[in-house]
């Protein structure tokens, strides 16, 4: 009886990965905005588009969240490879659809 509601979850975890156009780690309830950057890399025909973006804070502030919102709505996809919540630096792998650009807009919360 108590792994139906796990199952569940799980289940509509894996729906919403798998729909979901934005990274969101974290919580920016009650956290002040650290930086925020717009990243825009024209497309070319047939290939993909792969742009890595790296912040450190100077003042060796935790990271709270960490949001990467993709304005176009395409298929691209954002990763945290490095660092992250909970550490004072991040890098963001951002990778477009074949033929599309990037356009994210993301933002650092601490």
């Amino acid at each position: 009886m108590k792994t139906a509601p796990i199952l569940l979850i799980v289940l509509l975890s894996i729906i919403c990965l798998s729909e979901c156009k934005d990274l969101i780690v974290g919580t920016t309830y009650n956290n002040r905005l650290l930086w925020q950057q717009k990243v825009e890399y024209n497309a070319i025909p047939l290939k993909k588009r792969v742009k890595e973006v790296f912040y450190s804070d100077p003042g060796q502030q935790i990271f709270k969240a960490i949001i990467a919102r993709d304005i176009d709505h395409t298929d691209a996809i954002a990763t945290v490879t490095a660092g992250g919540v909970g550490f004072s630096y991040v890098n963001i792998r951002l990778k477009s659809e074949r033929g599309s650009g990037l356009n994210y807009q993301i933002e650092i919360y601490s």
